[in-house]
């Protein structure tokens, strides 16, 4: 019996998918569940099981877009598991390389010929080109008839004048995943369609440095999870929302929807690329709460497990390009969002602290905001109570009880 393999939705809102990497080749005998491809819809990749076992046949290449329940392969569900498959197909491939090599015995290329009275000589055209550039035809070789110089040899010569030798310069093309094409799509997209600006500030981290070195070693033995920097940030971010709420909305047509709930998503690097999984009602979490989803999340996105639902529906974003050294962006609002806050990395710099120059922990934040919704005051008021509770985590964050709010 033939089975058709077809392609499952990965979601609501997907049409298509494309096919990252088969996994197996086609002829092999594959196992029911066994993953037998990876693919790339525009929001997460995604691997393909084998709904049964047997000979499968392949009916796309990689690179290839897929419609959703279009037949991707077929499997002949009647073919028995052959012996020793491995090692044939191995055996298999080996004689294939060997037959692509070409025979020692194979002729030559046929050369130019002896060399005649034209060898060397240059063309008219020719001449007049190195005449131009002060170069003598002794010094080029002629791929015209006999050996002559023609126009194409001068113009080449003349080209590689001055051109640096021994480097490589050579270029290659590969074709976007459609993971990448999408994220593409949308920062465009949210940069034609939103009235985007941008305002900073800088944080003085010298209170989270304190806690953590204090507690740190505490929180992870009784929690499992290190005590990060992202638990703050997230926190504080809940805690301006909900002073801000124009900040945790998102325009539709020509109404403003307001969420009484913070799903914060947090932009992770994957291995396809940018990823931005949310952390579900963030609100209600704490810091060993934050900290634990942030991890599972993170470790799914390395791993390509990340799931469709696990990446949509977030209502406000966190990036952090500290952790590859920025010093300062301005990033790219996450459509529909209206909003996004950039971390950066943290320098000791001299700051006036008390009519004294001081050394400190410095980290400089960023907020994109959609100006069609968020006015002037609440996008720098936001920011400002970003920094007051991040600047006073003790009082602002954990109510004056560490222990408490850590669970320790």
């Amino acid at each position: 019996m033939i089975l058709e393999m077809k392609v499952p939705s990965p979601g609501e809102s997907i049409k298509e998918v494309e096919i990252a990497t088969w996994l197996v080749a086609d002829g092999d005998y594959v196992e029911k569940d066994q993953a037998i491809a990876e693919v790339d819809s525009d929001k997460a990749t995604l691997e393909l099981p084998a709904e049964a076992s047997g000979i499968i046949t392949l009916k796309a290449e990689e690179g290839d877009a897929i419609a959703v329940g279009a037949v991707v392969c077929l499997i002949d569900t009647s073919a028995a598991k052959p012996d020793g498959a491995a090692a044939a197909k191995q055996e298999k491939k080996e004689e294939k390389k060997e037959e692509a090599k070409p025979s020692p015995s194979s002729p030559p290329s046929e050369g130019l010929g002896e060399a005649t009275y034209a060898t060397g000589t240059a063309s008219p055209a020719a001449k007049k080109i190195l005449a131009e550039k002060g170069m003598q035809a002794s010094s080029i070789s002629g791929t015209g008839k006999d050996g002559r110089i023609t126009k194409e040899d001068a113009v080449s010569a003349v080209a590689s004048m001055g051109t640096p030798t021994g480097g490589a310069r050579g270029t290659s093309r590969s074709k976007m995943s459609m993971l990448r094409r999408k994220v593409a799509e949308r920062l465009v997209e949210a940069k034609n369609t939103t009235a985007m600006l941008t305002t900073f500030n800088e944080v003085d981290m010298s209170p989270i440095f304190a806690l953590r070195e204090e507690h740190k070693e505490t929180f992870k033995t009784k929690h499992g999870v290190g005590l990060g920097f992202m638990s703050f940030f997230t926190l504080a971010v809940v805690r301006a929302l909900k002073m801000y709420p124009a900040v945790n909305s998102m325009i539709d047509g020509n109404e403003m929807v307001s969420y009484d709930f913070c799903d914060i998503s947090i932009a992770v690097s994957g291995p396809k690329g940018l990823m931005v999984p949310v952390i579900r009602n963030a609100e209600n979490l704490s810091f060993r709460g934050v900290e634990a989803d942030v991890k599972r999340l993170a470790l799914r996105a390395r791993d390509g497990q990340i799931t469709i639902d696990e990446m949509t529906g977030g209502t406000f974003t966190i990036t952090n390009g500290g952790v590859f050294g920025s010093m300062l962006s301005t990033p790219i609002i996450n459509p529909p969002q209206s909003a996004i806050l950039g971390m950066h990395n943290i320098v000791e710099r001299p700051v006036a602290v008390n009519g004294k120059v001081e050394i400190r922990p410095i980290m400089y934040v960023a907020l994109s905001y959609d100006h069609r919704i968020i006015d002037g005051k609440e996008s720098v008021g936001f920011l400002v109570a970003v920094k007051e509770a991040l600047e006073n985590p003790t009082e602002l964050l954990m109510d004056n009880d560490v222990k408490k709010a850590l669970e320790l």
